[in-house]
């Protein structure tokens, strides 16, 4: 089920990249953008993560702190935040509870047949834990650009 703008995001409790736990309640009364990707270490997740990453100063002017979800495992994402340096936080959920509670889990198409899996997704929640954007479907070339400009960050 998808979120709507109003809705409370769902909280959760995820392992990070150094197996620690992260859950949205520590990120209260910051803008979270919380973004859902297929897996790290393939081409079009890179991009849409270097795009955050190159991005990130903006975004945290902004006050929003920038963390990626996927069903990759910790291991996984220390080695991509190595290998592309991201500096924000990336999350595992390899059950995807989380995924599925934000609408980020689910049919699609890929390369014309319908199969089960992650939907790239990017949900803005407000500093009360309350969500102020949801966007499905989005695409991993150019989202962030278009994300800045929705939330009236760039030109």
């Amino acid at each position: 089920m998808r979120l709507n703008v109003g809705d409370p995001a769902p909280d959760f409790e995820l392992l990070d990249a150094d197996e620690q736990t992260v859950s949205l309640m520590q990120l209260r009364g910051k803008r979270v953008v919380l973004y859902f990707y297929p897996a790290a270490l393939t081409p079009g997740c890179t991009t849409q993560a270097c795009d955050f990453r190159d991005n990130l100063s903006v975004l945290r002017d902004a006050g929003a702190v920038v963390v990626g979800v996927s069903p990759d495992q910790p291991a996984r994402l220390r080695e991509f935040r190595e290998e592309h340096g991201l500096p924000f936080t990336l999350l595992s959920d390899p059950e995807h509870r989380v995924l599925a509670a934000y609408g980020a889990w689910g049919e699609k198409k890929l390369y014309g047949k319908t199969v089960t899996g992650v939907i790239r997704s990017t949900v803005i929640i407000d500093d009360r834990g309350v969500v102020e954007q949801a966007l499905y479907n989005v695409k991993a070339t150019g989202h962030v650009a278009k994300l800045l400009r929705d939330l009236q960050l760039a030109g």
